[in-house]
């Protein structure tokens, strides 16, 4: 990542908190959990995690029931696509390290040049990969092992999912530091525990304590064990890609995996318009199982791409195209997901500045491009280049989540932890992004406008100058007719000095602590249970460890 500093360790004091040992909750007994709870529950400082009066909007997916925004009108939109046509075919996309992939493009119709060695330019003609892309499905299923939590993607339905990539973790009681496997598995529990997010996401953070080559096996199998809904798989090597589906083949049965996507692998091209074989490799591996795959670069611009949002767009829509046509040369039909992760930069600096508007901007015109390929979107989330859970934190996260939600994007990986730049997995901020998404389920259910809503016998029941709270339209409607956050602090100023002035940050240190302590895993068949710890000691006996 090139920045390794880390932050000292340090423990604010939040009322009289337990003193945190290195894995917070998970290695608490279990009396010392049940007295946290009992000491919790006669203090009454900390509401419940559940959703409470929400529970009507709990779905397993979102479908939207408001229309996107449509930011371009068709001129600019084909001028849009005619450059990154241009992309394609004058400049190309650089192939490094897989023949396979090169002579499949090549098959397909592609203009192949020898660089050097193992290194190919590839060029498209206009319309090529559009018409390769056409066998892709508008949507499709992600089955989950619990098929309550499976989800679509594509079309009008949307899956939230929590952040991915980050090397590093941080609380306010420790501070940032590198993340680690209990970390990993905390997280997840959190998001499984969460009624707004959809999808287990996949490296929500990256566990440093656990040898490379070895810990995505122990990533995987923690999705696996501490969620029962969809997850993503490994994708830093192909040998890494083949054991994720081989697990999931543990968990879904092989017959089943076989004509259903199961799992989906995450994938980056290396902007500007390369695709390296590790990449390739990966991808034709999840291709070739049937299972979906998520295309995109990652456009940080004045570095790797125009500083234009215009240029910046289309060059991701020429990198997300090409990467995505790959697929369907494999496996016609196989699940894709264009994508798009376009970031500003200080020009000052010449750091990475996210939640800004021009990338939100250049999310909404990914939507329409989207469409118009009829493909799903991956596009944005809860992005933030603050180093704390604060208002820069969530003021920039509602800018680029509002963009993803407002442009149509299918996918949303990164809705929630999301700070420092995407180096950094917040607890708290987890927990306030999770509550936005929340939120969300209510924004994205639009209005309906009907003789009840209308409400004319509320007003008509008492006449002028009577209050409604004891009309029978209110008491039809006073546990839905508004999201009720369970998390934020709408009472008086008063009252909120008198009980300790706690702010958002420390109410979401406390929130997450308490919903670690009331976690309980999903129950899994014992048979696949052991069949799938047997397959990860045997796949980490035959390797020996690899740090780097």
């Amino acid at each position: 990542m090139g920045r390794t500093s880390f932050a000292m360790a340090r423990f604010d004091k939040i009322g009289t908190p337990d003193m945190l040992p290195d894995n917070p909750i998970t290695e608490l007994s279990a009396p010392a959990r049940t007295a946290r709870r009992v000491r919790k529950g006669r203090a009454g400082a900390t509401r419940n995690a559940e959703p409470g009066q929400n529970l009507h909007l709990r779905t397993a997916f979102i479908i939207r029931r408001i229309p996107t925004y449509d930011l371009l009108g068709e001129k600019a939109l084909a001028r849009i696509e005619a450059t990154a046509d241009r992309i394609l075919a004058e400049i190309g996309i650089e192939l490094r390290g897989d023949a396979e992939a090169m002579a499949l493009y090549r098959s397909a119709g592609a203009q192949v040049s020898h660089v050097s060695g193992e290194t190919w330019r590839i060029r498209f003609e206009p319309g090529m990969l559009r018409e390769i892309l056409e066998t892709a499905p508008a949507r499709f299923t992600q089955h989950a092992r619990n098929p309550a939590n499976t989800v679509e993607i594509g079309g009008d339905a949307m899956v939230f999912a929590p952040a991915y990539g980050s090397p590093f973790v941080m609380d306010l009681d420790r501070g940032r530091r590198y993340g680690t496997i209990a970390d990993f598995e905390n997280l997840i529990r959190l998001a499984q525990s969460s009624p707004w997010l959809h999808h287990s996401g996949g490296t929500i953070c990256e566990p440093t304590d656990l040898p490379v080559n070895k810990r995505h096996l122990d990533m995987v199998h923690a999705h696996m064990r501490f969620s029962d809904r969809a997850f993503l798989g490994s994708i830093t090597a192909p040998e890494r890609a083949a054991d994720s589906i081989e697990m999931c083949r543990i968990l879904f049965g092989a017959d089943f995996v076989d004509q259903n996507c199961v799992i989906m692998g995450n994938f980056n091209t290396t902007s500007p318009l390369v695709l390296d074989g590790v990449t390739t490799e990966g991808i034709r591996t999840y291709a070739a199982a049937g299972q979906g795959s998520i295309h995109l670069p990652f456009l940080l611009g004045g570095a790797v791409s125009p500083l234009t949002m215009p240029g910046a767009v289309a060059q991701c829509l020429a990198e997300s195209m090409a990467s995505c046509a790959l697929t369907q040369l494999v496996r016609p039909g196989a699940p894709v997901v264009l994508g798009a992760f376009l970031s500003s930069m200080s020009l000052r600096t010449g750091s990475p500045t996210f939640g800004t508007p021009e990338p939100a901007l250049g999310s909404l015109v990914m939507g329409q491009l989207a469409r118009r390929l009829n493909l799903p979107l991956r596009c944005a989330g809860n992005f933030s280049t603050s180093k704390a859970p604060d208002g820069q934190a969530m003021q920039q996260a509602m800018m680029s989540m509002m963009s993803a939600v407002q442009g149509g994007a299918n996918y949303i990986l990164h809705a929630a932890g999301f700070v420092d730049g995407l180096l950094s997995m917040s607890y708290e901020k987890m927990i306030m992004d999770m509550d936005m998404c929340g939120a969300l389920h209510a924004y994205l259910a639009g209005l309906e406008v009907s003789d009840d809503t209308l409400a004319f016998d509320a007003l008509a029941q008492k006449g002028p100058g009577e209050h409604l709270f004891g009309t029978d339209h209110t008491l039809r409607h006073y546990e839905t007719a508004y999201w009720d956050s369970g998390f934020n602090d709408d009472r008086t100023y008063e009252t909120w000095e008198e009980t300790g002035s706690v702010d958002a940050a420390q109410r979401a240190n406390q929130r997450w602590k308490d919903v670690l302590a009331r976690y309980e895993p999903p129950p899994m068949d014992a048979g696949v249970s052991e069949a799938l710890s047997d397959f990860v000691a045997r796949r980490k006996a035959e390797m020996p460890d690899a740090w780097y």
